[in-house]
């Protein structure tokens, strides 16, 4: 209850986010490493190491978010969607982004 209302009163808002920079240029630069020096493989952990970080610092009217997304289905569902664009010529290819930001909103929820 103590920290609802700790939420509750930041700057007046029951909405905010509360991510540094620092942190999000550190999160940024260790994703690309690890991706690089994995040739692009561990891009999904990547991804969702972001997507935690930011939903972890996210406040929506009081409550914070959390993002329970594993990197292993995050990189099955790329396989599934690279064998969809390579059967269809790369059409299914457009529909990527949104497959993507379906998943994310599909682990992401309200923590309290």
């Amino acid at each position: 209850m103590q920290q609802a209302q700790t939420l509750e009163s930041r700057h007046g808002h029951k909405s905010f986010f509360d991510g540094g920079l620092a942190q999000f240029i550190g999160y940024k630069i260790l994703g690309a490493i690890v991706t690089a020096c994995t040739l692009g493989i561990c891009y999904p952990w990547a991804i969702t190491m972001i997507y935690g970080w930011q939903a972890k610092h996210t406040v929506i009217e009081g409550h914070r978010q959390q993002f329970d997304g594993s990197a292993a289905e995050l990189f099955g569902m790329w396989i599934k969607w690279l064998l969809l664009s390579i059967c269809t010529l790369g059409i299914y290819a457009f529909w990527v982004n949104i497959k993507l930001l379906d998943w994310r909103a599909r682990h992401t929820y309200f923590q309290n």
